[in-house]
């Protein structure tokens, strides 16, 4: 187990002391009430008060907005492996939500004045972030989307709905995508984003949708119905919604494919451990050679796909991470993810299958990671374009 766990050429010590202060706060804070999380179905609000205390939710924020100023995302890869290690998914789910995607989008489009309305509270986590895509007609094809902007005076009126939405229920201000031109011949200028308080009129939440896995992560239906913007909602320049989307999707899907290899590490190290404490027909089941192929298969599985995984963490961070590079490693990882938990619950037997134990819940959770943020094939179709010069 330890492993592992040994430290990697990724990080310095400065990773490394935010990894154990971290930790620490997941040992004080979260650990224990994990399934009991799991059976309400949510997170409590206080629980991202507390993580913006010492400023885990407000890496990117620049320090005059209440945040660290960080422009380096190892520090969010140690976190998303301490969730992991201890089994946290769901509240990894709704950080990742919050600081990988909704952020960036309002650090890199907002006025002065946008920033200061929000940044400083999404850095404590009085203001819990959303980005609402996805419609009930309109998945990863996102020029499919319905849900309208159209002007009013200096004004906007918001109308549609949106489903899948990641902290959707407890969401203080969304990032919503629309359709501001609805001219044929618009293309990929006929979208633009708005950032939504949802205290706004005509803004309303539908039903918290039951999942597979991830329980605690609160997943919502958003409606809007005649709800008024003022010109201050838009983020960005009109019309560049879908470029907007495109620059940051990298980002997304590399805190994705961390994740997955974050949660085959963890899986991996729960199979080792168990595997030579349980015994059956009088050895344990690490000394049968079946146990000890499967485990070398996938622990070599794990190294060769972080070895990548890893190296596209150094390229985002020098900002020239390609969008092709990204759902490479998306697609890759999280398939890997799923074909290792998946093997691992097959070690525990029985056991694996009983949500006392974190590896069941980790084969819940980890179906959703080769469908959102882009499915696998949406993936291959992106990598495929590229190498073969098709449309």
């Amino acid at each position: 187990m330890s492993e592992l766990y040994s430290r990697r050429a990724l990080f310095d010590d400065e990773h490394e002391d935010f990894r154990a202060s971290f930790r620490e706060f997941l040992t004080r804070e979260v650990t224990d009430h994990i399934e009991e999380w799991d059976d309400a179905g949510d997170i409590p609000r206080k629980i991202w008060t507390k993580a913006g205390e010492p400023g885990f939710l407000g890496l990117p924020v620049p320090e005059d907005l209440g945040g660290a100023g960080v422009d380096d995302f190892r520090f969010r890869v140690a976190m998303i492996e301490e969730s992991a290690r201890v089994g946290a998914t769901s509240l990894a789910a709704g950080f990742a939500t919050h600081t990988d995607i909704t952020l960036p989008y309002i650090i890199d489009l907002a006025t002065p004045e946008q920033a200061k309305r929000w940044l400083p509270k999404m850095a404590t986590g009085e203001f819990i972030g959303a980005i609402a895509m996805t419609e009930p007609g309109a998945g990863s094809d996102l020029q499919g989307i319905r849900t309208t902007a159209r002007r009013d005076g200096d004004d906007w009126i918001l109308n549609g709905s949106k489903t899948f939405i990641s902290n959707g229920i407890n969401a203080d201000v969304v990032v919503v995508v629309a359709r501001t031109n609805s001219a044929p011949d618009a293309g990929s200028t006929a979208f633009s984003l708005f950032a939504v308080e949802t205290g706004t009129p005509g803004f309303s939440r539908g039903r918290r949708l039951k999942k597979v896995g991830l329980r605690a992560q609160d997943t919502a239906e958003l409606n809007f119905d005649d709800v008024r913007l003022g010109p201050d909602a838009l983020l960005g320049q009109e019309g560049r919604g879908l470029y907007a989307l495109m620059s940051h999707l990298p980002l997304e899907r590399m805190s994705i494919a961390v994740t997955a290899c974050a949660g085959a590490r963890a899986a991996l190290a729960w199979t080792i451990d168990y595997v030579q404490q349980r015994k059956a027909f009088g050895k344990t089941i690490a000394d049968f050679q079946n146990t000890q192929f499967a485990v070398a298969e996938m622990v070599t599985e794990l190294e060769v796909t972080q070895a990548y995984v890893d190296d596209a963490i150094t390229r985002l961070n020098r900002h020239d991470l390609s969008a092709v590079d990204a759902a490479k490693a998306k697609w890759w990882a999280s398939e890997m993810h799923k074909r290792i938990v998946d093997r691992c619950v097959q070690l525990f037997g029985g056991y694996g299958y009983m949500l006392e134990y974190p590896i069941a819940r980790a084969f819940a959770d980890t179906r959703i990671t080769t469908i959102f943020g882009g499915t696998t094939e949406i993936m291959k179709t992106i990598i495929a374009r590229d190498v073969l010069q098709v449309r």
